[in-house]
């Protein structure tokens, strides 16, 4: 059959439904623990009751002689694993190597894993397995003061600092000195986490829920001393990740439970699990000093971040990112500092370090525009900087400014008084407020197969997840453009190890580097198919390899940009605070698909809202453990909190990238936040610099009456 391809108008940039769309509603599309097996066998995890100490023994027989009952794994009798190694993301947290030793670190570290027949008999086993501990006093207060807290580098350095910082807040017109807290919040994807492990032929095969399938493949041959060959994951559909699904305990118990019975087995966390296990982000306590001259000039800024980890491995969570990106001055000083407490490792989270910083950051901002009589986007706009404020790197387009102007025009903002507490609505105080947004452009090397089929299709073969975030979709576009066809004539296929390498759902980079490996075998594959010319019946394929291309690049600084805006409603009287609009305007490269971008770019936004007013995870110092770890004591933004939110674009383009596709998952998180908090300042006239904004804060922090 002829292939030559004809011209035709671009897929990329017009709006279209999920390709899957109609699979996962009539559940054809099918998730990691609803995969069927002959002769599955389950797993329960079982998790400490203590916060520290020592597992003295566990009474396995009265369980193992339960009904459908099959093993008991734990640090007596599980599978050694190895932990000295260098993975994707650098070394591996030791809660994934569950059931080596007698140690708990944390309440709700894993201790055993009951398999029997069914998931119901296994559950039973596991709540009636006694564990006797030998318990020792734990530290779990996060306090911004504590003694042990020191500087610790994450992606980037620990510390950045130029120029004299206490002479130039002595010289600066107006000072701002601050304090800001952001507590834990939890991922809680829709989709809990499972596993399923099996051996086949001498090949382990594991069917999970995850962000990078060449990620967790490599974790588990390491972990397993196996060869990477001998390895395959699968994760095709994928109900929500947000940084938590990488390699988790229940995948290597899965593993070690099919390695010892010799068939399959599927390990799936509870909800209740998942707030011990799934990683979370870090509360942190940051300070943020700002100095400017009278005409909001910036002479100096410094941000300080703490977060905590955990005793067993050691997590940063880099809130000073946004401050390293942002805004420069005379004097910049930042530093993120790190304190290990007898909790669970954090981990990434959307928008990980640039989310809490934002906050922290562009709230300090509108603090200084309050102090100098400036209007709070003007404060941003004089302060652009030419080049990366701590790298020192060009920038590859910054388009903030069009943003800000852009969003402005939308919102009304000129219309806004900038007096705070003047405007009313029956009982209600109105208050409108903006910030900047930021999140890094980066790209990771990635392989993929591109086949032309006889019967005139092409097959997209790539290790990419798709999340929830329409990356299926987006690949089909960015594929069909480049072999010059329309959208059905291809078929993407994705989350398969098997398909080789390529870069993890994460850090809003996926879409980027997997667009950029399919481009350069679409246009290889373009090359070799002549005009008029046959393909045989078993097709042509091209593979490609981004990794020279990536060496390649400039180095420069490169994001996405953002500007948020938020109007909210205070009722003094009861402390309630209601988000009534909020729009966000973005500059984040090509713009893929509009219809599954904007769902982007507005949950973000929505988890702005979230973030601001609702999520908290709080914890009894007593047991170490959290109240209420679910969704009915952990809350989340729902229906009735989201008020009309609308989410737009400017052109942003960088001359020098090839791809032009920047990462939009993040950045529409990234200072909602803190528009909404100085949206509620302009509605009271008080700050409110620790998040959430509960009502019980806003009755104690005043308000104007009535």
């Amino acid at each position: 059959m002829t292939t030559a391809p004809t011209a035709r108008q671009g897929a990329v940039g017009t709006a279209h439904t999920r390709v899957e769309g109609r699979d996962k509603v009539t559940g054809a599309a099918r998730y990691a623990a609803e995969i069927p097996f002959p002769g599955l066998a389950h797993g329960w995890l079982v998790l400490s009751t203590v916060a520290r100490g020592r597992i003295r023994s566990l009474d396995t027989a009265p369980v193992l002689a339960m009904p459908g009952v099959l093993a008991v794994l734990h640090h007596g009798n599980a599978p050694r694993v190895e932990t000295d190694y260098t993975g994707l993301l650098g070394k591996p947290d030791p809660t994934t190597a569950v059931f080596q030793h007698d140690r708990v670190p944390h309440l709700g570290w894993p201790v055993a894993l009951v398999v029997a027949e069914t998931s119901e008999q296994a559950r039973e086993a596991a709540e009636t397995l006694v564990v006797h501990y030998d318990r020792e006093p734990h530290d779990i207060a996060f306090t911004a003061d504590h003694p042990r807290a020191y500087p610790a580098a994450g992606y980037g350095p620990a510390a950045t600092e130029k120029g004299d910082l206490e002479a130039e807040l002595a010289a600066s017109a107006v000072v701002v000195d601050a304090e800001y807290t952001t507590p834990e919040e939890h991922h809680n994807p829709m989709e809990p986490h499972a596993a399923t492990a099996r051996w086949e032929d001498g090949r382990l095969e594991v069917v999970d829920s995850n962000q990078g399938t060449t990620w967790v493949a490599g974790e588990l041959a390491s972990l397993f001393s196996l060869d990477p060959s001998a390895v395959r994951v699968r994760s095709e559909h994928v109900g929500g990740g947000f940084g938590s699904k990488g390699v988790r305990a229940h995948q290597v118990a899965a593993v070690m439970a099919a390695t010892v019975l010799q068939r399959p087995v599927r390990v799936a966390m509870t909800r209740r699990q998942m707030f011990s296990l799934a990683g979370y982000r870090s509360p942190t306590a940051q300070r943020i000093r700002l100095g400017a001259d009278a005409d909001g000039r910036l002479r100096a800024l410094e941000h300080r971040s703490l977060n905590l980890t955990s005793t067993v491995h050691e997590f940063i969570e880099s809130s000073t990112a946004p401050s390293r990106v942002m805004y420069d001055a005379d004097a910049h000083h930042t530093v993120n500092r790190v304190v290990r407490l007898d909790v669970g490792t954090p981990t990434w989270m959307r928008a990980p370090g640039e989310a809490p910083g934002s906050f922290a950051l562009e709230s300090a901002f509108d603090e200084l525009a309050e102090k100098l009589g400036v209007d709070p986007i003007d404060l941003r706009l004089r302060n652009e900087p030419e080049r990366g404020p701590a790298s020192g790197l060009p920038f590859a387009g910054r388009n903030l400014s069009a943003c800000f102007r852009e969003g402005a025009r939308r919102f009304g903002w000129a219309d806004r008084d900038p007096r705070p507490g003047v405007r009313r609505d029956g009982r209600w105080l109105l208050g409108t407020g903006t910030a900047a947004a930021s999140f890094a452009a980066g790209a990771g090397p990635s392989t993929a197969a591109v086949t032309a089929e006889a019967d005139g299709t092409f097959t997209v073969r790539i290790n990419a997840a798709d999340i929830g975030t329409g990356a299926r979709t987006a690949l089909t576009l960015v594929a069909a453009d480049a072999l010059d066809v329309a959208p059905d004539r291809v078929r993407v296929r994705i989350g398969d190890s098997d398909f080789g390498p390529a870069m993890i759902a994460g850090g809003s980079t996926g879409t980027r580097s997997w667009s950029w490996a399919i481009n350069l075998a679409a246009a290889e594959l373009r090359e070799r198919l002549t005009p008029g010319g046959t393909v045989p019946p078993e097709g042509i394929t091209v593979r490609s390899d981004t990794t020279a291309a990536l060496g390649a690049l400039a180095q420069k600084e490169r994001h996405s940009y953002g500007a948020q805006f938020a109007e909210v409603a205070v009722d003094p009287a009861t402390g309630e605070v209601r988000v009534r609009r909020m729009l966000g305007v973005f500059a984040a490269g090509r713009i893929v698909n509009p219809l599954t971008a904007r769902g982007q770019f507005t949950g973000g936004m929505i988890w702005g809202i979230s973030m601001a007013l609702h999520e908290e995870a709080v914890r009894d110092r007593a047991t170490g453990g959290h109240y209420g770890a679910d969704l009915a004591a952990y809350h989340v933004a729902a229906h009735a909190d989201v008020p009309a939110v609308e989410a737009h674009w400017v052109d942003d383009h960088d001359p020098d990238d090839p791809v032009g596709i920047k990462g939009i998952g993040e950045v529409g998180i990234v200072g909602a936040a803190a528009a909404v908090a100085n949206a509620v300042w302009h509605a009271t006239g008080v700050r409110h610099r620790h998040l959430p904004i509960r009502p019980d804060r806003v009755l104690l922090a005043g308000a104007p009456d009535a």
